[in-house]
């Protein structure tokens, strides 16, 4: 892969929307990779930003299907922080995004989560409720942390306060807080509409904006089938 392949976004609007999720993630890790799948006219982009476990899963519409000489596909990993200069680029011009090259992607970009077989799973509560519980986890992390005496602050006291809170269930959901908590970060929880699917081991949590997906609990993390 170099750069001359491009990806021709739908408009200006898609490839801005892009250019700030991938900034997001690089907030949370300045070296992050991101993989990459276009098929057709859409793009999909995978990211795991580290301090909260889950892959993340952004779409954008393209202009018209990837075609890259006689690769009508795409499937690559790349530098999200390169990927991001070109996707700003375009955000700003064209809508014509140049694909960088690929770079050896961290464990995670090799196995992701199952392109089908996606169904709805029920209880979840409403957008407006798994926001509260975003905020009240938060809130709950401060002030517990903040309780510790100076000598306790340590990393591994602050993960332990962490892993408790985060790693707790939304309602009656298998979903823990933390891929709420992601999405939030991420600028996923927004809009009117929240959706929980789950496909083998897998939960997804989906808005218009894009998916945070996690293994349920007990199903070894992030090791999962190859993509």
């Amino acid at each position: 892969m170099t750069a001359s392949a491009r990806l021709h976004f739908a408009d200006a609007r898609e490839a801005a929307d892009l250019a700030a999720f991938l900034a997001r993630l690089i907030h949370y890790d300045k070296a992050a990779a991101v993989r990459l799948q276009a098929a057709g006219d859409t793009l999909a982009v995978f990211g795991r930003p580290p301090s909260f476990e889950v892959l993340a899963i952004r779409t954008a519409r393209l202009a018209k299907p990837y075609e890259h000489g006689l690769d009508t596909t795409l499937d690559v990993t790349v530098s999200a922080g390169e990927f991001l200069e070109y996707v700003g680029e375009a955000a700003g011009s064209d809508g014509v995004a140049a694909v960088p090259q690929a770079v050896t992607g961290p464990p995670w970009a090799g196995v992701l989560p199952p392109r089908g077989g996606w169904r709805p799973e029920p209880a979840l509560p409403v957008l407006d409720a798994v926001r509260g519980l975003v905020a009240a986890a938060v809130t709950e992390f401060k002030a517990r942390v903040e309780e510790l005496p100076a000598e306790r602050r340590v990393r591994a006291e602050l993960d332990r306060v962490g892993r408790e809170i985060w790693s707790r269930t939304i309602g009656e959901t298998e979903l823990p807080v933390r891929a709420a908590h992601a999405a939030q970060a991420l600028g996923f929880l927004r809009g009117d509409t929240l959706t929980l699917l789950s496909s083998g081991a897998w939960l997804r949590l989906r808005t218009a904006y894009g998916s945070v997906a996690v293994r349920r609990a007990g199903t070894g993390g992030l090791s999962v089938t190859p993509a």
